[in-house]
């Protein structure tokens, strides 16, 4: 029993990792619609960008918050840049763009980093595990969980109790009008993109001391988020976090059960729920 315990708490975390990559994902088409294929691209190069911070300084914490704040600062001048060109235009494009900027993102890290994976220590104060009876769990992963909530937490309240979040879902629903309501969109558009990407970059800086770091992590992330997006609903926060912890805990339990088939169960959970509801658990029509 305490194995399977010490898998769904881990699946919590990864599920935690993940509602933080998907959530960004879901913002970004739930405003913008616009499909981004570069978003797990972004949270490699936030994962890299934590791991050059700590080989430089030797602190985490300092990795935590430089390294998104940076990825949303790319991100912002990427949508500046090329990504507000290609809004209009329809999805294919987008996915063209987007998997262009995937594969220049994924180059450049191979040129930088090299080819072979790297790894990232938790910081000292949290390499310990904590013990609950016969139950022993690391102290980072539970960290991990506990700031992930928090951000969540911050994010939900953001988007739900702000000026900024009431224009985000309004601007979801009719950009235009919103528009003539004397709201700079473009701008509005560019936060938005940049606050979801930074996300991602945020769990790539969570997941490395846990996952490692590799520079082909890239598309598996962008599948998982599609994943939690298609199985939580498009453009929905709680869908995001229900979403993100259903494919966490599947998977963590089934590679403990059925090692073989624990990544082929994540796809098998997201076609159950599309039988039962097409849009999501949260999504709309």
């Amino acid at each position: 029993m305490n194995l399977y315990l010490f898998q769904v708490v881990n699946g919590i975390g990864l599920g935690m990792i993940y509602f933080l990559i998907s959530v960004g994902l879901s913002i970004i088409f739930g405003l913008l619609n616009f499909v981004n294929f570069a978003h797990g691209a972004f949270y490699l190069l936030g994962a890299y960008l934590s791991y050059t911070a700590v080989s430089i300084t030797g602190n985490y914490w300092l990795a935590l918050i430089v390294a998104p704040l940076c990825i949303a600062f790319f991100a912002w001048v990427c949508e500046r840049t090329l990504i507000k060109r290609v809004y209009h235009l329809p999805h294919t494009y987008q996915i063209l763009v987007t998997l262009g900027v995937a594969l220049i993102i994924q180059e450049v890290c191979i040129s930088i980093w090299g080819p072979i994976g790297k790894s990232i220590s938790p910081p000292d104060s949290l390499k310990g595990v904590l013990q609950i009876g016969d139950f022993y769990y690391p102290q980072y992963r539970l960290f991990v969980i506990a700031f992930a909530a928090v951000v969540a937490l911050l994010v939900w309240l953001l988007l739900d109790k702000t000026k900024f979040g009431a224009l985000v879902r309004a601007g979801s629903e009719d950009a235009e009008t919103v528009s003539l309501l004397g709201t700079h969109t473009h701008r509005l558009f560019s936060i938005t993109f940049a606050l979801g990407v930074g996300l991602a970059g945020l769990a790539g800086v969570l997941a490395a001391p846990i996952k490692g770091i590799h520079p082909f992590v890239g598309p598996e992330v962008l599948g998982i988020a599609f994943v939690v997006v298609v199985i939580g609903g498009m453009g929905s926060f709680t869908g995001a976090l229900v979403g993100g912890l259903i494919v966490g805990i599947v998977q963590s339990v089934m590679s403990t059960l059925w090692p073989q088939g624990a990544s082929l169960m994540i796809y098998g959970a997201m076609a159950f729920v599309i039988l039962l509801r097409p849009y999501g658990l949260f999504g709309r029509a």
